[in-house]
């Protein structure tokens, strides 16, 4: 990567920051730029500012066209984007404007560019799967609907085939069809097929990322990231709230193994053309986190599997990471265990610096 000149939108955020050093740390010429939205960056982000970030936002079109000229990139990483199933619901909106038209205008100033980048990387999301993949009786591989309000409020929370017989989950590979459950998936898919079918110089490769959490990642933010909601709360003196039955299913990855992968997408001529899952490939229960945190933390306050739900939410999310592997040479090497204890220690600093 040495002498290359990369842009990374969002790359102020939890992910972006770090990538930025990782691609210094290459020889590369980094750019960032980055709109420091309160909600995630909190007040005063400003005066916080990294080398080579350019304020701006991707819904502001003359912005990312001066920031893209400027930058002359070779390599473009598109991470700015709204996160989080709940809030999508309630701002659509704001949602389809930052992920859809901000893509666009991204696509757009792209093309403009005199030397266009030779590769678009995009952070995407397993959310476009939605439920993911399940196994029928016959051991066939099928994508369900989204699970129902009414069949939730019985308490019916695993998924059942059109023949009434439950289904298994199973690690959802690449070559399941997309099928978002919610407005947050919808519009990240929709960046997806922006970069697919608009004509372009360049080629692309496309990172589904699974739940990323580690240091760094928003304590204030409460659309997004679990893990951090929870030592937030259990700092706070809370009893954790599980939702469901409490075997809601993720595939927790590691920021700093998601920065390695985006570097292996980066670099590797392979990639182009590929849409490739990022995560550790082992199920975690949101019971079985809260506990590690708990035990993490030293708390003594405990969790309460409630039965609440949320609509939107998916039941069992883990990937099929075979295709990193293979193709990008990328492995997660950091477990469970070691994230969780690197994120509560970095918490309870952040706490008690307040």
């Amino acid at each position: 990567m040495t002498a290359q000149r990369i842009f990374i939108t969002g790359g102020a955020g939890f992910i972006g920051s770090r990538l930025c050093k990782a691609l210094r740390a290459t020889g590369a010429t980094v750019v960032a730029f980055d709109n420091l939205h309160p909600q995630v960056h909190g007040d005063g982000a400003a005066a916080r500012l990294q080398e080579g970030l350019v304020i701006g936002d991707v819904r502001d079109r003359a912005a990312l066209q001066t920031a893209l000229e400027q930058a002359r990139p070779d390599i473009v990483v598109h991470l700015a984007a709204e996160t989080g199933t709940g809030q999508s619901a309630d701002e659509p909106s704001r949602y389809c404007d930052v992920n859809v038209v901000g893509a666009a205008n991204l696509i757009e100033a792209m093309r403009a560019l005199e030397t266009p980048p030779r590769r678009v990387v995009l952070a995407a999301t397993r959310a476009v799967y939605g439920e993911g993949a399940y196994a029928d009786a016959a051991g066939v591989l099928t994508a369900p609907p989204p699970r129902t309000v009414e069949a939730m409020d019985r308490g019916v929370f695993d998924l059942i085939g059109e023949d009434g017989r439950p289904l298994t989950p199973r690690p959802t590979p690449e070559t399941l069809p997309p099928r978002p459950g919610s407005v947050y998936g919808s519009s990240k898919l929709m960046q997806e097929y922006l970069l697919q079918q608009s004509p372009a110089p360049w080629d692309h490769v496309i990172l589904r990322l699974q739940n990323v959490y580690g240091p760094g990642q928003s304590l204030r933010n409460p659309y997004t990231g679990v893990l951090s909601i929870f030592c937030q709360q259990v700092m706070a003196g809370r009893t954790l709230n599980i939702f469901e039955d409490g075997e809601i299913y993720r595939d927790f990855i590691f920021v700093d193994d998601v920065v390695s992968a985006f570097v292996a997408a980066c670099a590797t001529d392979a990639a182009g053309g590929q849409i490739i899952n990022i995560g550790d490939g082992r199920a975690t229960s949101i019971r079985e986190a809260a506990e590690l945190i708990l035990k993490e933390l030293k708390s003594d306050r405990g969790l309460t599997i409630s039965g609440d739900f949320r609509a939107g939410d998916v039941r069992y999310a883990v990937a099929d990471t075979r295709k990193a592997h293979d193709l990008l040479g990328w492995s997660p090497q950091i477990s469970f265990e070691q994230g969780v204890a690197a994120l509560v220690a970095w918490a309870r600093n952040e706490a008690e610096a307040l």
